[in-house]
């Protein structure tokens, strides 16, 4: 029976926003607490899958999961490696036949940038664990490092964004070990950076270019059955380091010469299409321009991807609802992350009218808005996600909590407060407060591509909105200090 270390350490760090990420903010799980994640549709959940089936022994040590957020605790690191190494040190009485990770890829704390490179060079100076074959999944919107490929022989990438195929992922990864056991062959992984940052706006899977370099991906692991796989790593450009930006990686037992041709063939398609990585936004006011000509059946979306509470954006934004109520837009919801709102409100009574302040009272990026509101209700924020393919099944799991929330209404405008951010990835977050978004004429939603999956079947028309804060789509904008140059769009005339 082959034994199998299992550990996860995930968290999508943004540099460019004014918080620090503490070990309270990570769900944490140590040995067979791990074991709960069965069913509940989560990357861990898809390597314990194939490991049933496959018959292997789990040697569960510990998994970090946080919402994506600004740089992390030194200490987190700190104390995610003394959780492992203990793990590691009450099972030295059993061979470990390999290492499974639950990785992001774009996870940066206090004093080291490749959280994920400084964690498998770690393992990979562990004795017994030196040679022992190493795989696991990371997110699409990783910043893949060299150490990363150095300290790794399988690591697989979502190809979906949305995250639709997360679990999926961590099954293909957990396969090609039980191909790497079967076989007696153990890959190695090569990388190469194209010198391009996109924005996550700009890297929707099915649309180009990701749609394009996926499809060259597939061909290319067709052509080449010694390339075991093959991922396209959109980067993300929130996170100021040496790698930021797109690369392309290869779990592969080939030649070095058939690898540099596949990754040199991806990258030259990467460049031919580096402008259409680069997103079009409109003004608010634009888009409820838009809104107001059309009649269609069905909510409009207002996409703010500056605020984006996926990318690690405070979701506490209030240029959108403004720009609803200075129209005077009735019947739209708009779900904005404020606890100290919650705090003040959730002491009154359903149906009591008060004034509120709403949105970032810090005023780095849109002041705060003071309005009159009528609660509509209050609830404990639990939820149960109806879509177990969404992307908050891979980071939280199937159930979600948004912390105490309130339902306010202003002038025909539902806004729907949390404590907790929470990505908009599954509507599930609206009907359990007891509001339909289907019925709803414009929904505003604080995210790039990944709210698609859940959006998508029930809306008639979404636009992307610009608005001021930390998520914005053009990279030019951000006071990068440690990316590497030249880099487009940051040198647009910058060759490979």
């Amino acid at each position: 029976m082959k034994r199998i270390l299992l550990a996860g350490l995930y968290h999508e760090t943004h540099c460019f926003v004014d918080e620090v990420t503490i070990i309270d903010d990570f769900m944490v799980s140590r040995g067979d607490e791990i074991f709960g994640h069965r069913g509940d549709g989560s990357t861990i959940d898809g390597f314990l899958e194939v490991a049933d089936r496959e018959g292997w022994e789990v040697v569960p040590t510990c998994v970090y999961s946080a919402t994506p957020s600004g740089l992390v605790a030194g200490d987190v690191l700190d104390r995610f490696w003394t959780d492992f190494e203990q793990a590691v040190r009450r099972s030295a009485d059993r061979t470990i036949d390999a290492v499974f990770l639950n990785l992001h890829g774009a996870m940066m704390c206090e004093g080291t940038d490749d959280v994920e490179g400084e964690i498998l060079s770690r393992i990979r100076r562990i004795d017994r664990l030196r040679e022992v074959p190493v795989f696991g999944v990371f997110d699409l919107h990783a910043n893949f490092t060299g150490a990363m490929a150095r300290g790794a022989n399988g690591l697989v990438c979502y190809r979906e964004n949305p995250h639709t195929d997360a679990r999926e992922s961590a099954v293909r990864a957990a396969d090609l070990l039980a191909r790497s056991f079967a076989t007696g062959s153990i890959p190695t992984m090569t990388r190469r950076n194209p010198g391009i940052i996109w924005p996550p706006t700009g890297t929707g899977t099915a649309d180009t270019p990701m749609r394009d370099l996926e499809a060259l991906a597939r061909r290319i692991e067709v052509a080449n059955p010694d390339i075991w796989a093959v991922n396209v790593v959109a980067g993300f450009s929130f996170s100021d380091m040496g790698d930021t930006g797109v690369s392309f990686s290869l779990i592969s037992t080939a030649s070095d010469t058939i690898n540099a041709v596949a990754l040199e063939a991806l990258c030259a398609e990467a460049w031919k299409l580096r402008q259409s990585g680069l997103v079009e936004e409109l003004t608010p006011q634009e888009a409820l321009d838009r809104i107001g000509e059309a009649k269609a059946e069905g909510p409009a979306i207002l996409v703010e991807p500056s605020d984006n509470i996926g990318g690690g954006a405070p979701g506490n934004g209030t240029v959108v609802l403004r720009a609803l109520m200075e129209r005077g837009v009735r019947n739209a919801g708009v779900i904005i992350n404020d606890p100290e709102a919650v705090s003040q409100l959730s002491k009154l009574v359903d149906g009591e009218m008060c004034m509120v302040e709403i949105g970032d009272r810090s005023n780095r990026f849109t002041p705060a808005l003071k309005l009159p509101v009528t609660i509509v209700s209050r609830s404990d924020g639990r939820f149960g996600l109806e879509d177990l393919n969404s992307h908050l099944a891979a980071m939280r799991g199937s159930r979600i909590d948004m912390g105490p929330t309130v339902v306010v209404v202003h002038e025909g405008i539902t806004i729907l407060l949390t404590s907790m951010k929470t990505p908009p990835f599954d509507l599930g977050q609206w009907r359990s407060q007891g509001i339909n978004p289907e019925e709803l004429r414009v929904i505003v939603v604080k995210a790039a591509v990944a709210h698609r999956r859940a959006y998508d079947p029930i809306i008639s028309a979404s636009y992307t909105v610009a608005t001021p804060g930390p998520c914005a789509s053009d990279p030019r904008l951000l006071p990068y200090r440690k990316v590497q140059r030249p880099i487009f769009p940051l040198d647009p005339e910058s060759e490979r």
